[in-house]
């Protein structure tokens, strides 16, 4: 089935929802609130943020009063984690073979085999590898409600990196499966349509204390407009953990950090495996496409807390969702600050028990370096076949 990018018609909406409400509700990976009533009265109190949850409904208040310990958070990872084989270890559980059939109407081709045999280089192209782990992130929550089903149902945030936002919102049950995955096709093309522009790309950096990322940025385009080019690019595009970054821009940009990385303080440099500067303004054309897919998808209301790459805070409504996750294309990712907003509570409060759901540990390896006492209680939910005897 070929699906155009842009300007896609009402009639391919409406069979859009039809397959979403007939064929993506029914799997288990969206939330159901209404089935896991709060119980008044109990153990599991403990305050919430007065100056978010009392705008919430009493019932949801009620809801989000739990013991930490008691709890769970869930966090979906980005592009950049896919690897061949993965999805293996999934396809017995829940509907997951079922997404694969939708994801193959919707992307026109066959995500799955793509997925599990590759060829590899086509599944690290943008347009290939962001569809790739948002279905595989969305199988592994199959697999964790098929294990441990208390996980799913005692759920009170979650969270994903850039791509990852997408399966996480899913998961909050504020959009459709199916029509996530088409928003998700559409950014990825667009994404991948914007890095053809430009020679550019991204840069994993880590630093000593002293390092300054923001000036090693202005001395890399004070250098690309020595060399003549207009309106160079390099920002800091990702916030890891504590003098962890990931840097993007021009090409010429990022080869002088390179170059000067040992005067920049900076203890080691990376270039990442993608193939463009995401989240700087070098990805504004992919802006238009994305924000007119988001205007026609259904959006709700996440029914647990989900929380924005562009500022760290929680999304509060559908017009929310929209207007940030189109905004989050051209913005760094917050991801420490997500992190620190996520598990900040008063000294001797437990902590959540936190599931990452998806390919690769990165977001694991993150928590540990931002806060090793939530890291304590952290368990990947593996997407392979060699994860069967994993235990939670």
């Amino acid at each position: 089935m070929e699906i155009h990018v842009v300007g896609a018609n009402a009639s391919f909406f409406n069979m859009m929802r039809i397959l979403s409400r007939t064929e993506a509700r029914s799997f288990s990976l969206c939330r159901n609130l209404s089935n896991h009533p709060p119980q008044h009265g109990s153990q599991n109190e403990i305050q919430t943020s007065p100056e978010t949850d009392d705008q919430l409904p009493e019932e949801e208040q009620q809801r989000l009063k739990k013991i930490p310990s008691d709890c769970t958070v869930l966090l979906f990872p980005g592009q950049g984690t896919q690897f061949v084989g993965m999805g293996r270890g999934l396809l017995k559980y829940g509907k997951v073979k079922e997404m694969f059939e939708v994801a193959h109407k919707i992307l026109g081709y066959d995500l799955l085999s793509l997925c599990l045999n590759g060829p590899e280089e086509e599944l690290m192209k943008t347009v290939h590898c962001q569809p790739a782990v948002f279905v595989t992130s969305l199988a592994a929550v199959e697999r964790l409600n098929h294990e441990h089903p208390a996980a799913i149902e005692k759920c009170v945030a979650a969270a994903g990196f850039s791509l990852g936002e997408f399966a996480a919102l899913v998961f909050s049950g504020a959009m459709d499966f199916a029509e996530a995955l088409y928003a998700v096709k559409v950014r990825a093309e667009a994404m991948q349509k914007a890095s053809e522009l430009i020679p550019s790309g991204m840069l994993s950096v880590v630093g000593r204390p002293q390092a300054k990322y923001k000036h090693a940025c202005l001395q890399a385009r004070d250098h690309c407009l020595s060399l003549g080019i207009k309106e160079p690019v390099c920002s800091v595009a990702n916030y890891l953990f504590p003098d962890g970054r990931v840097i993007a821009g021009h090409k010429e940009a990022l080869d002088y950090l390179q170059q000067n990385s040992r005067k920049l303080h900076f203890l080691r440099v990376r270039p990442l495996p993608v193939s463009g500067a995401f989240h700087t303004t070098l990805m504004e054309s992919a802006i238009e496409p994305l924000r007119d897919v988001l205007r026609q998808v259904e959006v709700r209301r996440p029914e647990i807390k989900v929380y924005s790459n562009v500022d760290a805070k929680r999304y509060m409504h559908e017009g929310h969702v929209r207007r940030q996750l189109a905004k989050q294309l051209v913005s760094p990712v917050k991801w420490e600050q997500t992190l620190h907003e996520m598990y900040e509570r008063t000294q001797g409060q437990s902590f959540p028990h936190t599931y990452e759901v998806g390919p690769g540990k990165q977001l694991g390896a993150t928590l540990q370096k931002c806060n090793m006492k939530a890291y304590k209680s952290y368990t990947h939910v593996d997407v392979t076949n060699h994860c069967d005897s994993e235990e939670y």
